[in-house]
């Protein structure tokens, strides 16, 4: 497209036309991911970036001064944003296979299968003081995996109730638990 047709699209644009300013992303969007990938080297992040790009532009299309410097003005937008997100980014590591071994052989010793066989008791028993519709409404919930739709037939309440049950439960057996703790 030569400048002559894109400065009244973009003058268009600049009155709230919303077509034209999709004409526009059209012609530039290409040339935007170009940028910005360019610097990122990363298509999930370079996506994200160029929607950042033209939305920044919709916003502060208004106050583009001459029309005919359009694409220059985005590309520059394209290359401050790729830079802030470059160097925002957390640096990436790379971890040998064989230390995710040892963090899941970690994880199996005898001390965490013993602390996990308490917790799993102390949750057993706290249940057990709990009354017969606070139990029922949690082992509906976190062992049978219904969901608040099929609880609320079951119980035969609205869905409303049935989350405030799930609320009240939870406290009363995480206060029954906290006391089956040693201080």
């Amino acid at each position: 497209m030569v400048i002559d047709s894109l400065t009244p699209l973009v003058v268009r644009a600049q009155s709230g036309d919303r077509s034209a300013f999709d004409d526009l992303i059209v012609l530039f969007q290409s040339r935007v991911y170009g940028i910005v990938m360019q610097r990122l080297r990363n298509t999930a992040e370079a996506d994200e970036v160029v929607q950042e790009v033209f939305l920044r532009a919709f916003r502060k299309l208004p106050q583009l001064q001459e029309a005919d410097r359009f694409g220059g003005w985005l590309c520059q937008i394209a290359v401050r944003l790729s830079i802030n997100r470059a160097v925002r980014r957390p640096a990436e590591t790379s971890v040998e296979p064989e230390t995710f071994d040892s963090v899941e052989e970690a994880d199996a010793s005898p001390l965490s299968e013993m602390l996990r066989q308490e917790n799993i008791e102390q949750v057993r028993e706290g249940l057990n003081q709990l009354g017969r519709l606070d139990r029922e409404t949690l082992w509906a919930f976190y062992f049978e995996g219904s969901s608040l739709k099929e609880m609320s037939e079951q119980f035969e309440s609205p869905i409303g109730t049935i989350k405030r049950r799930l609320h009240t439960a939870r406290g009363r057996l995480r206060d029954v638990i906290s006391g089956l703790q040693p201080a």
